[in-house]
């Protein structure tokens, strides 16, 4: 008996677990322990450092209550010397004219005090040293510690990289399967009928055990199949053969077939299915906008399948990509599903976002083949008011959206001239350096909103601006910064020979020749500066506030925060996952990432019009009296994207420099 040639896909829906299929690919697997088992060993690395500088804090607490304690001693001392010399004296006056006292006690009590004097001198003198040299074990601890975090997040992107790649492998694996069919011939088909409708329903039976047994093996069932009937998953039959069949007395055709299928799967909602950020899946295109329906119909048309030759025992495929169903509210059911027309969807601007149904079909330009129907359409992009249209498609049609950049009602711009003084030089400065943004008084929560964040973003704590301020808009440019050293000679600590750090192969290195017109990359005017350290910076502010007559300075980690959050309670400005190229950090996908970073003010700016708040550089913050280290925010160029969300802290010792950090500065009211 011979089957005709055939090509046969069939759209997974919710479907029980069947028999065991092949174990999942051994070398994705491989590799996606491999990663976690380095995550844990990097984890447990960090959980080490973070106990040994705790017990260096603590250390240097301690070390700092004796060196006051020594401190209220030398006055004692100071006193009792001054003391012990005045008594001596008086019996020296005294023995003038008296030879016979006895000034030895005296004399013993006086060399005493001054010896306990110069002891406890040498004793804060020898704590001075041991804080100091304590705190320069801090301070490599500190930077070891955000060495780790960094890799402990580049290890978790790797992770979701790898997840992805093997759960598209295990969708799309190939399998044999035999399968045995029997179905009662109806009393109005014929014999040669009754037979092809056999090996259909048999040909059925094998897609969906197959289906099942992918299902059922997948590594990460138990996160996947809550979701199964979003994940486009599908089944091609590549060759089938009948192994044995027939007809009994009763009517009844009995057919057993061997078939071999190759599982696809649309593999743009892989990262939905895993529950990871869609940049994951980037490579593989934007999510379809069509939900997979349930459909395992009785029986086949004619026209889906056919069966001629009743010869041959073989199917050789013609592979065909079948067209998914469509369901939704705007579309006729009774429309065809293979019956598409082509939309295309251009805008003004780049990076933006097209909806179609409420669902993420990318930027633009968007080619899609969709069903006839009425269609609700949006392009968006941050910083601009959405284009939103809604179509009724009957041919192919293309829409060219206009996006207009949307006013900033809580963002007040000051442009301040700049105060020249008789020795001012005039360079080429940004546009955005004499920038300031009004940020409004209020109430926010700060630290870690979603549970995602690292502990020493906890616990929550609500925070009360009662003032307005006004913060650049951008981070300190090398211009804005050259004006400040060319108006005072000023050399930072990276030029006293001291160097700057630069990242490579997963830790900080330093470079004795890297300053802050030397970065370790190819800069202009417009970039922000680097290699500067917490006390160049506040240098950089005390100058700005003498030339502009008005106090500027570094912003403490609640102004900083509360400006950067702009409102929101997400991650980051736009959302809780970074996306692609809507900011400059590690594999966020802009062109600067893992590069350098970019010219201040690529982005767009966060609601209360600040640029770059997310990556670029890091950001000093203003410590406060009783801290030992300072903290920056921000995140950088060159570190994974888990680090720019906007409650992400790193503690660095002051005088720590390099070529990812930077500022910008407030002006007090």
């Amino acid at each position: 008996m011979r089957i005709a040639p055939i090509t046969f896909i069939v759209s997974a829906s919710i479907l029980a677990m069947s028999a065991v299929a092949p174990s999942a690919n051994a070398q994705d697997t491989a590799t996606v322990t491999a990663i976690e088992s380095e995550l844990s060993n990097k984890q447990n690395e960090l959980d080490k450092y973070s106990a040994i500088l705790e017990k260096h804090l603590a250390e240097e607490t301690r070390l700092q209550t004796q060196l006051e304690l020594l401190r209220d001693r030398s006055t004692e001392l100071d006193k009792e010397k001054n003391q012990a010399l005045d008594a001596m004296n008086e019996l020296y006056r005294r023995l003038i004219d008296d030879p016979s006292i006895d000034i030895g006690v005296a004399q013993s009590r006086y060399q005493q005090a001054v010896a306990d004097h110069k002891q406890n001198k040498e004793d804060i003198a020898m704590q001075i040293a041991a804080i100091a040299s304590q705190r320069k074990d801090i301070e490599q601890v500190r930077v070891t510690k955000h060495t780790l975090v960094n890799t402990l997040e580049n290890l978790k992107d790797q992770l979701g990289t790898a997840r992805v790649e093997r759960l598209r492998n295990e969708f799309t694996r190939e399998g044999t399967l035999e399968v045995e069919h029997t179905i009662n011939c109806k009393r109005t088909e014929t014999l040669a009928a009754c037979e092809q409708r056999g090996q259909q329903m048999g040909l059925q039976k094998a897609t969906k055990r197959f289906i099942d047994q992918i299902f059922a093996n997948l590594t990460e069932n138990r996160v996947v199949e809550p979701k199964r009937n979003m994940a486009g998953a599908q089944v091609q039959v590549v060759s089938s053969h009948v192994v044995d069949s027939g007809f009994s007395g009763q009517g009844n055709y009995s057919v057993n077939l061997s078939v071999t299928m190759r599982g696809d799967v649309n593999s743009s909602r892989l990262c939905n299915l895993l529950s990871l950020d869609n940049r994951y899946c980037s490579e593989y295109g934007t999510p379809l906008a069509v939900s997979y329906q349930s459909s395992y119909p009785a029986t086949y048309s004619d026209s889906q399948l056919t069966f001629s030759d009743p010869v041959a025992d073989t199917v050789e495929v013609a592979t065909v990509k079948a067209q998914p169903i469509v369901e939704t509210p705007l579309v006729k059911k009774s429309q065809s599903a293979d019956k598409t027309v082509e939309l295309t969807l251009r805008s003004n601007v780049y990076d933006d976002e097209v909806f179609i149904n409420g669902v993420s079909y990318g930027a633009t330009k968007t080619v899609v083949n969709v069903p006839p129907g009425f269609y609700d359409i949006e392009i968006r992009k941050i910083g601009y008011e959405p284009f939103k249209t809604r179509l009724n498609l009957r041919a192919a049609q293309t829409v060219n959206a206009k996006l207009v950049k949307k006013r900033e009602p809580v963002t007040a711009v000051v442009t301040e001239q700049p105060t020249k003084s008789s020795n001012a030089i005039e360079v080429a400065v940004s546009n955005h350096d004499n920038e300031l943004s009004i940020i409004p008084a209020g109430t926010f929560e700060m630290g870690d909103l979603t549970g995602n964040g690292l502990p020493n973003e906890r616990p929550v704590v609500e925070k009360v601006l009662s003032h307005s301020y006004a913060m650049q808009s951008t981070e300190v440019s090398v211009a804005a910064f050259r004006q400040f050293v060319q108006s005072t000679g000023y050399k930072t600590l990276a030029e006293k020979g001291k160097g700057c750090a630069y990242y490579k192969n997963g830790a900080p290195v330093w470079e004795l020749e890297y300053s802050w017109q030397n970065p370790g990359y190819t800069q202009s005017d417009n970039f922000p500066v680097v290699c500067v350290s917490y006390e160049d910076a506040k240098a950089y502010a005390n100058w700005l506030s003498g030339e502009k007559g008005q106090q500027f300075r570094l912003p403490n980690e609640v102004e900083w925060e509360y400006a950067a959050r702009a409102g929101t309670t997400s991650e980051y400005p736009w959302g809780n996952e970074i996306g692609r190229n809507l900011a400059n950090c590690g594999w966020c996908g802009s062109e600067w990432s893992n590069k350098s970073p970019a010219p201040v003010a690529q982005f767009s700016p966060n609601g209360y019009g600040l640029y770059d708040t997310v990556g670029n550089v890091w950001e000093w913050t203003q410590k406060r009296a009783s801290q030992s280290d300072v903290t920056v925010r921000g995140g950088a160029w060159n570190f994974a994207p888990s680090l720019a969300r906007v409650s992400t802290r790193l503690a660095l010792a002051p005088d720590f420099r390099a070529n990812y950090i930077g500022f910008r500065l407030v002006r007090e009211r």
